[in-house]
C-alpha cells in the first residue's frame, strides 16, 4: 500500500483513495455495521487516517449511498431493507445482462478460456473436498467473472457504479450473498452456462444466462 506521506507529496493513491479503501473494506468486514451512526471523528479513528482525508471522503460516500446525514443525529451507514435489495439486484441486472452479451460478440478466446479454466478448477477443488482455502478462492473466481464482463465494456462510468453497487451486494445480508461450500458447485455451474454462451458467441443465451445466474442470487437474498 501507498504510504500516507507519497500520497500526500502527490503520489496515488492520495489520502482521500486511502480512506475510501479502509472505509469499504471496514464496512465489508462488519467492523463498520449497515445502519450504524458514526461520526467524523469515529471515521478518523476507524479508518487510521486524518480529518481532512475524512471531510474529503464524506460526499463521496453520500454520492454513492453508502452514508447518508440525518439532521440532528449524524452520519447513517446505509441501511439493509428489501428496497436495497430489489433495486441492487436490479441495477446489477441491467448493467451485466447488456454487458455479457457485448462480451459474448467481442472478448478474446484466450480471455474466455481462462475463466473456464478458473471455473473447473474450482469445481474440481469443490468435488475433491478437505480443502480449507476452497470458499475464498470460489469467491475470487466468481467476482472475476463478473467484473472482467463489465470492464470489457472499457467505461470507467460504469465500471466504478458496478463497483459501488457490489460493495451495497455485499452489504445484503451477507450470510445469504457469500458462497457456503454447498453452493460453490451451482454457482460455478451457472457461470460455466455463461461461459459456455459466450464461447458460442450466442450475445443473446450469455445474456440470459447471466440473468438467470443474478436472478438466483437475488432469491437467495431475499429468502425465496
Amino acid at each position: 500500500m501507498t504510504n500516507p506521506r507519497a500520497a500526500r507529496e502527490g503520489g496515488e493513491p492520495k489520502l482521500r483513495d486511502l480512506a475510501y479503501a479502509s472505509f469499504t473494506e471496514r464496512l465489508l468486514a462488519r467492523e463498520i455495521k449497515p445502519g450504524q451512526f458514526v461520526s467524523q471523528r469515529e471515521l478518523v479513528e476507524i479508518t487510521g487516517l486524518p480529518l481532512g482525508a475524512i471531510r474529503e471522503l464524506i460526499p463521496r460516500l453520500e454520492a454513492e449511498g453508502l452514508i447518508t446525514t440525518v439532521p440532528q443525529r449524524g452520519m447513517q451507514v446505509a441501511h439493509v431493507d428489501i428496497d436495497l435489495i430489489r433495486n441492487a439486484f436490479q441495477f446489477r441486472l441491467f448493467l451485466e445482462r447488456e454487458a455479457t452479451a457485448l462480451f459474448a460478440a467481442a472478448a478474446s478466446a484466450d480471455l474466455v478460456a481462462a475463466l473456464r479454466r478458473a471455473h473447473e478448477e474450482i469445481v474440481a477443488r469443490a468435488k475433491a473436498g478437505g480443502d480449507p482455502d476452497l470458499v475464498r478462492d470460489a469467491e475470487e473466481v466468481d467476482r472475476r467473472l463478473h467484473q472482467t464482463i463489465i470492464d470489457h465494456l472499457d467505461n470507467a462510468i460504469i465500471s466504478q457504479a458496478y463497483r459501488v453497487n457490489w460493495i451495497k451486494i455485499k452489504l445484503i445480508r451477507r450470510d445469504e450473498t457469500r458462497l457456503y461450500e454447498n453452493l460453490i458447485v451451482p454457482v460455478m455451474a451457472d457461470h460455466l452456462k455463461v461461459i459456455a454462451a459466450i464461447e458460442a458467441r450466442d450475445p443473446a443465451a450469455a445474456a440470459a444466462a447471466i440473468s438467470d445466474h443474478i436472478t438466483n442470487a437475488r432469491n437467495r437474498a431475499l429468502d425465496l
